[in-house]
């Protein structure tokens, strides 16, 4: 938000309101537009980033093109809520970019103490609100809106600091200063809020249609499952009876690629079950650094055989509220995809805390090939798999078994820098 001040002379209220509302209009559309015709339809991050970044952009050329009047010479224009928006969901090329065009546009008008205060703002802005941006990414709804509302405070305090150096402070420049402070922040809040809010919808919608895949899959393998794996069971005893020691080498080589497929269909065939199985098993209280060290355990010899190692950082005793037998399985998914992500070998780190909103925070990092945001979203759900030969069942159940006992998942990576998976559980005391 910029404000060009020389004299403030009488202008109707209504007229301010109907300026104020305009621009509010001008930065909902582009919301409105993503979410109705774009976000369904376009798939992946980066096409999703770059309209989104054309869309705000237009939105701060017409915010700068029809601002708030106060006075013939007294305008303010709400364009850091656009610029702020795409700089904390879409990064730092699209922050770049919208920056770029406002400076581009403010030349427009002409080199002025207007011009010189855009580019000195923008300048000593961006870096704190970048700063901020991989916060605002890991954080939840709440902590959002607060990073949010507070990086556009501190815009508009720069900005008037630095409209103060260049101008010189008058009574009336710092009563427009406060209307755009309080602007500034409340219309923040607002689009953060709403941004947020149907980000939750659309995620909602999505949940509820997964979930009638889920029950369709579930009343399948009830029916189908045990039909299945006893024929299979049979074949797999005939071909151990049929592998004689006098048996050509070759046809050995082929009876044993058949068991071994058998055996991979059969673990599919698990998972089916594992997942369509209801969550009725008895929870009780665990605690979470002994569990932990037991998966280690179990998991420990599969890691040497990928020349990956495990370490722990566990500290005192927390506890949990859950199934043991469940959360090994659901730990140990996780941990074989994060060795399986490193080929050539690397370090698992796995630590936990308790947090302030009253989680134990479980986290299981390693240094593997990573993640795309697009195949970050696509995680846990049905037929999803980065492996060749997976089907993403695995995934599935472990994130079926986190929120079975209140808890929940978050993922966080990027390309060819590892992944870290992050279990949120409820503390018991």
């Amino acid at each position: 938000m910029v404000v060009n001040f020389i004299g403030v002379r009488k202008v109707t209220k209504m007229n301010i309101i109907k300026d104020f509302l305009l621009q509010l209009m001008l930065m909902i559309v582009p919301i409105f537009i993503y979410f109705t015709f774009i976000s369904e339809k376009v798939k992946g991050y980066k096409k999703q980033n770059i309209i989104m970044t054309v869309l705000w952009g237009i939105s701060i050329l017409f915010c700068m093109s029809f601002p708030v009047s106060l006075g013939e010479n007294a305008r303010l224009d709400l364009r850091i809520i656009p610029l702020l928006l795409m700089s904390l969901y879409g990064g730092i090329w699209s922050s770049l970019f919208l920056s770029a065009l406002i400076i581009v546009y403010r030349l427009y008008f002409g080199i002025s103490i207007g011009f010189y205060n855009t580019v000195l703002v923008l300048l000593l802005s961006l870096p704190v609100i970048w700063f901020f941006q991989k916060y605002f990414i890991r954080s939840e709804k709440q902590k959002r809106v607060r990073i949010a509302v507070g990086l556009s405070l501190f815009y508009c305090i720069v900005g008037f600091i630095v409209f103060n150096i260049l101008r010189g402070f008058t009574l009336e420049n710092g009563i427009v200063q406060i209307i755009q402070l309080i602007m500034g922040g409340l219309v923040t809040w607002f689009f953060i809020v709403l941004y947020e809010t149907i980000f939750e919808i659309n995620q909602i919608r999505k949940e509820l249609q997964n979930a009638e895949k889920v029950r369709v899959i579930s009343e399948l393998t009830s029916v189908f499952a045990h039909e299945i794996r006893n024929p299979m069971q049979v074949t797999r005893g005939f071909l151990e009876l049929l592998n004689e020691p006098d048996l050509p080498k070759e046809k050995k080589e082929y009876i044993q690629i058949s068991i071994e497929e058998l055996d991979r269909a059969n673990e599919i065939i698990s998972d089916f079950l594992a997942f369509g199985k209801p969550t009725t098993d008895i929870n009780e209280r665990i605690e979470v650094g002994n569990q932990l060290q037991r998966v280690v355990k179990i998991i420990q010899s599969y890691g040497m055989n990928h020349n990956v190692e495990i370490k722990t950082e566990i500290p005192g005793e927390s506890w949990i509220y859950a199934n043991s037998q469940r959360l090994h399985q659901s730990l140990i998914n996780i941990l074989k995809n994060a060795i399986e992500s490193m080929p050539n070998g690397g370090i698992v780190l796995i630590t936990y805390t308790s947090t302030n909103n009253g989680y134990i925070r479980i986290s299981i990092k390693d240094e593997g090939v990573g993640m795309t945001k697009e195949q970050i979203d696509r995680l846990g759900y049905p037929y999803y798999s980065l492996k060749e030969t997976g089907t993403g069942l695995g995934m599935m159940v472990s994130f079926q078994i986190i929120q079975s006992f209140k808890g929940k998942i978050e993922v966080i990576s990027e390309k060819d820098k590892g992944t870290e998976f992050i279990i949120l559980l409820p503390q018991i005391y």
